[in-house]
């Protein structure tokens, strides 16, 4: 099976804290183990701190770049892991924010987990969606214009992008396999 994403590059972007641990390093070594090329890049090129269960204090990590160094040309698709923490922090990040819009616009599919989707709130990218999250991100998805399903992996194909959203890190499995059959599919 390994292999089966050698030619396609993943940009998954955090905060540098906050970050639910599993929701970074699974999918990070997932898509890794099936050839992909995957690039963690938060705003300082510096260490990520990661969390279980947004209280429980787990692994520092260090990302491969800083938003500010990767640019959307260079990957077909992007990863949001979530954390309350991250993602509340990477929706004030303009960068990432541009990032996310940069991605939808070039027709390059996203995928957000658990808190992930706010980034997309923030950039503007729910409305006609139909995605799936954390459940206390349902309203902010809804108010946002995006249509809230409970499902542990949700794809989205309208205005020209996927989107893939998962709700929390027991979905994890469903959430990189459906990746992965978007990516394998480009």
């Amino acid at each position: 099976m390994s292999g089966r994403l050698e030619n396609v590059r993943v940009l998954i972007i955090t905060s540098n804290t906050g970050v639910e641990r599993d929701e970074l390093v699974v999918p990070l070594g997932q898509l890794r183990a099936l050839g992909a090329q995957v690039i963690h890049a938060a705003p300082k090129n510096e260490g990520v701190r990661t969390f279980r269960h947004d209280t429980q204090p787990d692994e520092e990590l260090q990302p491969d770049a800083s938003l500010d160094d990767v640019q959307v040309g260079d990957f077909e698709v992007l990863v949001v892991p979530g954390g309350t923490v991250n993602a509340d922090k990477l929706r004030l990040e303009e960068r990432a924010v541009t990032l996310a819009k940069d991605f939808a616009a070039a027709g390059k599919p996203i995928a957000a987990i658990c808190h992930g989707p706010w980034l997309l709130v923030e950039a503007g990218l729910v409305p006609g969606k139909t995605l799936t999250s954390y459940q206390s991100v349902r309203t902010d998805i809804t108010n946002a214009g995006g249509k809230w399903v409970d499902e542990s992996a949700v794809r989205s194909p309208e205005d020209g992008w996927m989107l893939i959203t998962s709700r929390n890190p027991d979905d994890l499995g469903d959430f990189v396999e459906a990746i992965s059959e978007v990516a394998e599919s480009k």
